[in-house]
């Protein structure tokens, strides 16, 4: 069986601080929003700018480290992989989310702590929805 490759990496800025939760077992989940922007000129001159959004989940440590670390408005770099979350509501509403799941995180621009900003993932570690 041929193998597949689901990585995403992005560098924008936080758009709402950090949400952290726990899961019914204890484990620590935290999400938050980055926005990323691309600017072009078309073949007339004109320039044009374009906002991507993206939801964010980092779990564990690094779900603990983002929260603690991350702030409305912060430039950031994120890696991981895309995923989609269908669920169905009590009244029987099907409902899809695509969110990036973080493996690493590195703060980028101003920083407050002399670390370099970088963190990972463990990548061992199963996952479980919080809802």
């Amino acid at each position: 069986m041929s193998r597949g490759l689901n990585k995403l990496m992005i560098i924008g800025h936080l758009g709402r601080e950090p949400e952290m939760r726990y899961t019914p077992s204890g484990r620590p989940v935290t999400t938050f929003s980055v926005a990323t922007s691309r600017s072009w000129h078309s073949s007339d001159g004109e320039r044009h700018e374009e906002t991507e959004w993206f939801n964010v989940v980092a779990w564990g440590n690094l779900a603990e480290i983002c929260n603690q670390h991350l702030h409305k408005g912060q430039q950031v770099y994120v890696e991981g992989r895309l995923q989609t979350r269908r669920w169905e509501d009590s009244d029987g509403n099907k409902h899809f989310t695509t969110e990036l799941v973080a493996r690493e995180m590195i703060m980028l621009g101003d920083r407050r702590e002399p670390d370099d900003g970088k963190y990972r993932a463990d990548v061992d570690e199963e996952e479980e929805l919080p809802f």
